[in-house]
């Protein structure tokens, strides 16, 4: 019987000194052998890694699990993504000079797993011949910093709070209903008794600035010359990111072999493909994939050179919701895309789901101006949605919004039933015309598909921060009373709204914890304010001012 070798807490030097611990799981064949590289903060000795590495030695490779700088058995201190890049680069020149290593690696692993695998590819180590990044953020503010201004608190704080120390922090004894209504923002570590410098950090960065600049994929993808096969799912926080990855790698990419990236996208929160189940739908047993299978024939291709047919298919498979099918793909947006303006409608009584409002592609004439109150000391509470890392703290995926819909500071414009099956594939955003009383606000926006018995389930979700309206580089207050333009981005969706169902849209001014409140106060920084003011909204829908959500329609074949 063939035995795995294995090499616990190897110490691997880094250019400043420092020594991260790394487990090597090896093939029992004693010649070299590609390498697979996953690095995390999470612990490199979990059963699932340990799981993992010995089916790999198993299959031929390498198999090399760092604990990151500062945690677990890595020397350094710990901050969030700041070493990663270096880290990753020096890491993958060691591996290249173990008698055990061919010189070619491939990494692995999610969310912050695969993050640490484009920073690595940014520094464009020959070493790096392939990465399959799962649930990996594009660009660290949009997500899950700042969406459009908003700071995504309900997966930060929770998150952080896990790993600011050395090993895994409990925080399931805290109170997050509480925790997360803490003022100032900037104090909720306090609140629970920690010390998040990075957290302070965040907060005190509400613009995109240097500070969050040195975690993006935008200014390095002219060096990234490893393909990557990106993993993500339609309700992980990392969906627009998915899809921004791998556009950006096969246009942008600094070599042929990144241009050949491939991307799948299933009906998942940021477990991926664990459950046929997400949130309250069901997607069946074909909504299923053996990830770590498609995984392993990459690595085949690109480290071991088998031709296993990987890159004759097309590069983007989607699972389309409704139908709940897989189809492959070649683009993003899809080429064949018909983009609908679906406008908003009421006789100024868009409140609740009971309400008069109404969503067709017949544009506005002169309409009455819809209203509401915004609180934020009574926000509209996340139900569902693109969240992480705490389902049952903050939940994810598609949820039954009807009591959200009874709140009279939840507009809601619903279509008349479906004759037939509209598809809606692709990037979605609402254009709002509105305004307010106060100096800043929030506007939110979410599409939701009416099934015939009434259940309302919400597929994606958006914010924008009245201040950065015009981008997140600069702020401005708004003048009370006047009308601008927002637009809202609801990231992306792949869904089939069927025969007799209904298309949905819901604005209101909140949605938390997913998001921080927007205290009103036009406060130079709103995480740093303790005072709030409530805020009297207008949206509008008419000739000057129409109002709607922008879908990417695909034509039935």
């Amino acid at each position: 019987m063939s035995i795995v070798r294995t090499l616990v807490d190897a110490k691997v030097p880094m250019r400043d000194g420092v020594a991260l611990s790394a487990d090597i799981f090896l093939p029992p064949q004693a010649e070299p052998a590609p390498t697979v590289l996953v690095r995390t903060p999470y612990g490199n000795n979990t059963d699932l890694h340990i799981e993992k590495g010995r089916k790999l030695a198993g299959q031929g490779y390498a198999a090399v699990f760092q604990d990151v700088r500062g945690r677990w058995d890595s020397e350094g201190s710990y901050y969030p993504m700041v070493n990663e890049a270096d880290d990753g680069y020096d890491t993958l020149a060691w591996i290249a000079e173990q008698p055990w290593s061919t010189g070619k690696v491939g990494m692995a692993g999610g969310s912050y797993l695969g993050m640490t695998q484009w920073t690595a590819a940014w520094r464009g180590s020959s070493h790096l011949t392939c990465i399959v990044p799962r649930v990996a953020p594009c660009d660290f503010y949009d997500s899950p910093g700042y969406t459009d201004g908003a700071l995504q608190i309900g997966v930060l704080a929770t998150w952080g709070s896990r790993t600011h120390g050395r090993t895994a922090q409990n925080i399931e004894y805290e109170d997050w209903g509480r925790v997360f209504r803490t003022l100032p923002v900037d104090k909720i570590p306090a609140a629970i008794g920690r010390d998040m410098e990075f957290w302070k950090d965040w907060v005190r960065h509400p613009h995109y600035d240097e500070y969050w600049e040195q975690y993006s994929n935008s200014a390095h993808w002219e060096q990234v010359i490893a393909p990557a096969y990106n993993m993500g799912g339609w309700f992980d926080l990392y969906s627009k990111a998915t899809f921004d990855n791998w556009n950006e790698a096969r246009l942008r990419g600094g070599s042929a072999e990144a241009r050949q990236s491939q991307l799948i996208m299933g009906a998942w929160p940021h477990g991926l493909s664990t459950s046929r189940v997400t949130g309250q739908v069901d997607f069946g047993a074909d909504s299923m994939v053996d990830l770590d299978a498609e995984e392993l024939r990459w690595f085949d291709y690109w480290l071991k050179g088998e031709q296993n047919g990987i890159l004759d298919e097309p590069p983007l498979r989607l699972f389309i919701m409704g139908r709940n099918e897989w189809r492959n793909e070649r683009e993003w947006p899809l080429a064949r895309t018909d983009w609908q303006p679906w406008y908003f409608h009421s006789r100024g009584a868009a409140n609740t789901l009971n309400g008069d409002g109404g969503l067709s592609t017949e544009k506005p004439t002169d309409e009455p101006t819809d209203g509401y109150t915004y609180d934020p000391m009574a926000p509209v509470p996340t139900l569902g949605g693109n969240n992480c890392c705490s389902p049952h703290i903050v939940p994810w995926g598609p949820y039954d919004q009807q009591n959200i819909e009874m709140r009279q500071d939840v507009l809601c414009y619903t279509s008349e039933p479906l004759e037939g099956e509209v598809e809606v594939t692709g990037p979605i955003k609402v254009v709002l015309y509105a305004a307010t009383d106060r100096l800043d606000t929030d506007w939110t926006a979410k599409l939701v598909d009416v099934h015939p018995d009434g259940r309302a389930m919400s597929l994606c979700d958006g914010i924008v921060r009245a201040r950065f309206r015009e981008g997140r580089e600069n702020s401005s207050l708004v003048e009370p009373g006047r009308v601008y333009e927002y637009e809202i981005d609801l990231w992306v969706i792949g869904n089939v709204f069927l025969a007799g169902h209904r298309i949905r849209v819901e604005v209101s001014s909140s949605n938390f914890p997913r998001f921080d409140r927007n205290l009103n106060t036009g406060a130079e920084n709103n995480g740093l304010e303790s005072n709030w003011e409530v805020a009297r909204q207008t949206v509008h829908h008419s000739r000057a001012y129409p109002s709607h959500i922008l879908l990417p329609v695909i034509p039935a074949s």
